[in-house]
């Protein structure tokens, strides 16, 4: 299998959350600042990977179809990616895997959502009219891992206000609340028991490109000072979103898929050979969890390292420096963000939310029931543990 690197990132501003914006220029933000980081040009790009939640949620049918006008890419082989909330790492990992395979050599993944234009409610109904939300789908799987572990009420305020003061260091981040607090959590009002408003994520527009490219890419980059990240691991996995025994809080998807990856990149304790993790955390508890089912932490003791403060940005472990999805929510993007964000990290230039010393990274992305899961491991170089 043919190495590669992700060698461009690129995001939409905050301030590009308009309804007088295009989908396609909405896409072509984040497309041509990804080309730019990676001194390429449309012409350099030898297929694209397009990826977004359901079409119902804006009401475009086949939006590849019109994307690859508006992006320049007419010709260009163009594939669409789409497996509900974690369609965003899903499309990282298509892309990488069309160079892997060697197929091609340069591949733009690209994954958005412009909710603005949609009815995010209808579309998680399926488009029958009703829908509890997601929050209302996951709150059970919350209060099972509170009574469980037995965390205490505050865990999920102080994931809420961490995530919420590193959005403030990062530009890109959608949702900014300058004065976050604790006490601000905790008035919030109840959505979904114990869901608090200010422990959920928004509903925004975005959208996230990255280019992946192979070993001689990814090198060409490196000695021209531009760092590249090495993608050392990728993985997807599903399962049914109910069957007898199915366990939502650790999910067995969830657990195969962080051991496939790990395998793969030659990790053999998480907690000491990843540096941080960006993880798809769209209410505050999910970070306690999936610590957990991504074996970084013991049961019951990945809140406890939230209470330590170690995910805290300067912490032991820090998670979602960027502000995580629970400041940034273009639903269909929101996975590949985590992917490029763990991206910037090993390349340091993840900016004022940068981990010092950042070495390897894991991203992950999970969407539907609890159900579909992608991951990748990306390193400052090809062979970290060697």
């Amino acid at each position: 299998m043919i190495p590669c690197a992700v060698v461009g990132v690129g995001q939409t501003h905050h301030k590009s959350r308009r309804r007088d914006v295009s989908v396609g220029g909405l896409v072509r933000e984040a497309v041509f600042r990804a080309l730019d980081d990676a001194e390429m040009t449309m012409a350099d790009i030898d297929a694209v990977v397009i990826g977004k939640a359901p079409d119902l949620f804006e009401g475009v049918m086949k939006p590849e179809l019109y994307l690859s006008d508006a992006l320049g890419a007419v010709g260009k082989p163009m594939f669409r990616v789409h497996t509900a909330g974690s369609v965003g790492g899903t499309t990282a990992i298509v892309a990488a895997s069309h160079v892997q395979a060697g197929k091609h050599r340069r591949v733009l993944a690209v994954a958005y959502q412009k909710q603005s234009e949609g009815n995010a409610q209808f579309a998680l109904g399926s488009g029958k009219g009703a829908s509890l939300g997601a929050g209302g789908a996951f709150a059970p799987f919350i209060r099972a891992y509170i009574h469980r572990s037995g965390a205490p009420e505050h865990i999920g305020w102080k994931v809420a206000v961490k995530d919420r003061l590193n959005a403030l260091k990062n530009p890109y981040a959608h949702l900014k609340i300058e004065d976050i607090s604790i006490d601000k959590v905790k008035a919030s009002p109840m959505m979904w028991d114990p869901i608090r408003f200010l422990e959920s994520c928004p509903s925004s527009d975005g959208a996230c490109a990255v280019v992946v490219t192979d070993e001689e890419g990814g090198r060409t980059a490196a000695a021209a000072g531009r760092q590249p990240a090495w993608i050392l691991a990728t993985s997807s996995r599903s399962e049914p979103p109910s069957f007898p025994g199915r366990d939502p809080v650790r999910p067995a998807a969830c657990l195969q898929c962080a051991d496939d990856v790990y395998r793969q990149a030659g990790i053999t304790d998480p907690r000491r050979q990843l540096d941080m993790a960006e993880l798809y955390v769209p209410f505050s508890w999910h970070e306690a969890i999936w610590l957990e089912a991504h074996r970084i932490a013991e049961p019951g003791e990945g809140w406890r390292m939230i209470d330590r403060g170690e995910t805290e940005l300067g912490g032991a472990f820090p998670i979602n420096c960027s502000g995580g999805v629970l400041s940034s929510n273009p639903i269909g993007a929101s996975g590949l963000l985590r992917f490029a964000e763990a991206a910037n990290q090993v390349r340091g230039a993840a900016g004022e939310h940068q981990v010092d010393g950042c070495r390897t990274a894991l991203a992950m992305a999970y969407g539907a029931n609890s159900q579909y899961f992608s991951m990748w491991v990306v390193a400052d170089r090809l062979h970290p543990f060697d």
